[in-house]
């Protein structure tokens, strides 16, 4: 958690044509990044991570992330016993909770609280895993109860404690990471300041809680970085990043954290008043920059630098709403560079 720490980024795959995959996953890895992050928009992560681990012998890869409330820890578990076989040890499993809006609206989930669900989700996939190929004893839990009474042991997984890292915006999910993850993501839309100085008593919290020490989780912090000499440019290319989460109303006190309530409210009636029209006018210069590490690169370098006083690992990303395969090619080569 210190800049005298090896600087270990992760990059992304996306579910696209399988030779693109297969060329993003090689280039992570000669790149030296640490693995890459696959994640649920709309659809689940794993068949990217699957084509990218078969083309691959050392990156890690990661669901980051797979909605907890889209499918039964059971599914969930299996799924990750089959991706680290595939991997040959080298998934790690990362969860959230993602909003009501999509979990119930899109997935059709029941309402959920979604502190508890996730503390129950991790633990029965962490019990399904451990112990499915030698007979499960049934689970109970508040979403999630099953017997396994049919279930004839399974073929022994590759590892019995396959990492999982939970995805957090607030201190909450946070101190739950802390508690019992070994792992927590850092939400795309956190500003520098965020992580560095609001989140980290949640950290700090949730480690007491369970006696551990803080090498015991690994604190991947995720920025939209858009790197520019053009820093206007920057700016505007950055705008439907922020306007896309802006507009969501479980974000709202999120926004209004960083004294931005006004312009979410807004954005939340404008997507309500029609749901395809762009926002972006709705977003300042200053609520772009809050959100988004955007600008000519030294100056992006420099809030890079003062995440990593927190930080173990790091992935950087294109602000990707809005832009067309030129310019999102242009930010990844412009990030890219800020990693080496």
């Amino acid at each position: 958690m210190s800049t005298t720490k090896e600087r270990r980024y992760w990059g992304t795959v996306a579910p696209v044509e399988a030779s693109l995959i297969e060329m993003m996953a090689k280039g992570a890895e000669s790149q030296g990044l640490e693995g890459v992050f696959a994640a649920q928009v709309w659809g689940p992560p794993f068949t990217s991570l699957a084509v990218a681990a078969s083309h691959t012998e050392r990156l890690k890869i990661a669901s980051g992330i797979a909605i907890a409330a889209a499918r039964s820890p059971f599914e969930t578990a299996m799924t990750a016993i089959d991706l680290d076989r595939i991997s040959n040890g080298r998934f790690i499993l990362g969860l959230g909770s993602s909003i009501e809006s999509i979990s119930s609206g899109y997935f059709g989930a029941p309402k959920i609280k979604p502190v508890t669900h996730l503390r129950e989700t991790v633990n029965a996939v962490r019990h399904i895993i451990k112990g499915a190929h030698k007979g499960l004893q049934p689970f109970e839990g508040e979403y999630y109860s099953a017997d396994f009474a049919l279930l004839e042991p399974l073929a022994p997984p590759v590892r019995e404690n396959i990492p999982i890292w939970i995805a957090a915006l607030r201190g909450r999910l946070v101190e739950l990471g802390a508690e019992m993850a070994d792992g927590i993501m850092g939400h795309p839309i956190w500003s520098v300041e965020w992580a560095v100085d609001e989140i980290q008593p949640a950290l700090a919290n949730g480690l007491k809680k369970a006696g551990r020490k803080r090498e015991d989780v690994d604190l991947n912090l995720w920025f939209w970085c858009a790197p520019n000499p053009d820093e206007k440019e920057a700016i505007e290319d950055s705008r439907g990043a922020v306007g896309f989460y802006g507009a969501m109303e479980q974000y709202h006190s999120f926004f209004e954290a960083h004294g931005f309530g006004n312009e979410a409210r807004q954005l939340q009636q404008a997507a309500k008043d029609n749901p395809a029209a762009s926002r972006t006018h709705l977003v300042p210069d200053e609520m772009v920059r809050t959100f988004v590490i955007c600008g000519k690169p030294e100056d992006c370098k420099k809030r890079i630098d003062k995440a990593w006083t927190v930080a173990d690992s790091m992935v950087l990303n294109a602000p990707s709403w809005g832009l067309n395969t030129e310019k999102m090619m242009f930010y990844m080569g412009e990030n890219a560079k800020l990693m080496t």
